[in-house]
């Protein structure tokens, strides 16, 4: 199989080889509840094992109109420093793979309109797991309605035809955690720059520290000299995946936020999520000129 390169903050596409699909492999790093691509409805997003706990619960549900089949599977996966994604089958230096110390079933799943069931994770082999953060990602993906070859066909039997059908799929982490959590992070190197369409770019780079991931909501406002404030983005579930001592992230603006990119400041609030819910935030400005 060849590796799976995933691109942009969310998503990207997996190619394998010998059969002729494209599919579209979403990661799921978010903070909402659920999740839905395609007719697959997800929640939640990220399953997280700390302390005593040993077994959880994702739930699949069909919202479109057609019965639908998913399987279930592991995949592992790379956060570069740009914040993209790569499968990968080797862990890196100071990575971890959840893996081989969970189990889960079913590994297939049939779902009519509107039905929807459970997805139940168990740890296994705890005793013998060292301190720090393990993670792996099930994989959930449409399994093709096959038609027999030459149904619903009149073309030429002479000629040779291919068709090439999107089969959607999501991943979503399954991160287990031993030991203290000793993760923090800063944020430097902010800058407004303005891309080729003219719109502007907030790029600022995450450091992390610590030997657990971080994850949290990114809150970026403009501040008038006289101190009013517009909210200019708000980006969900951003994060900083083990071994990953850096991202460096950059997000366009909207254009239906307007400010005066010459007065002012940029103020730039990261909202950690933490295990106790304690607001911890991380801010970072860029003075206008």
């Amino acid at each position: 199989m060849s590796t799976a390169h995933i691109t942009g903050t969310t998503g990207g596409y997996y190619y394998k080889l010998g059969k002729l699909f494209a599919a579209t492999l979403l990661l799921l790093i978010g903070t909402t509840n659920a999740f839905a691509q395609g007719d697959l409805l997800i929640s939640p997003l990220r399953v997280i094992f700390e302390g005593s706990k040993k077994s959880q619960e994702i739930s699949l549900a069909n919202v479109g109109k057609d019965t639908a089949t998913y399987s279930v599977s592991i995949v592992d996966i790379r956060m570069k420093d740009d914040g993209s994604f790569e499968t990968i089958t080797t862990p890196d230096t100071g990575q971890r793979f959840a893996g081989p110390y969970m189990r889960f079933f079913p590994r297939k799943v049939t779902l009519a309109p509107n039905e929807s069931q459970v997805v139940k994770i168990q740890l296994m082999k705890t005793s013998s797991m060292e301190p720090g953060e393990y993670r792996s990602h099930l994989y959930f993906r449409a399994v093709p309605d096959e038609k027999p070859l030459g149904e619903n066909s009149k073309k030429d039997s002479a000629k040779i035809s291919i068709q090439l059908k999107p089969i959607f799929g999501i991943t979503t982490p399954v991160i287990i955690r031993v030991g203290e959590n000793d993760a923090n992070v800063s944020l430097t190197d902010a800058s407004l720059t303005t891309g080729d369409n003219k719109k502007h770019i907030v790029g600022l780079t995450f450091n992390r520290t610590g030997s657990m991931s971080v994850y949290g909501d990114l809150v970026i406002q403009h501040v008038s000299p006289e101190g009013k404030t517009t909210l200019l983005k708000n980006v969900k579930g951003v994060g900083v995946y083990t071994p990953n001592k850096l991202r460096r992230f950059r997000v366009e603006l909207d254009d239906d936020k307007p400010f005066d990119p010459h007065k002012g400041k940029i103020r730039i609030a990261y909202n950690l999520q933490t295990n106790d819910k304690t607001p911890v935030v991380r801010e970072i400005e860029i003075s206008l000129k």
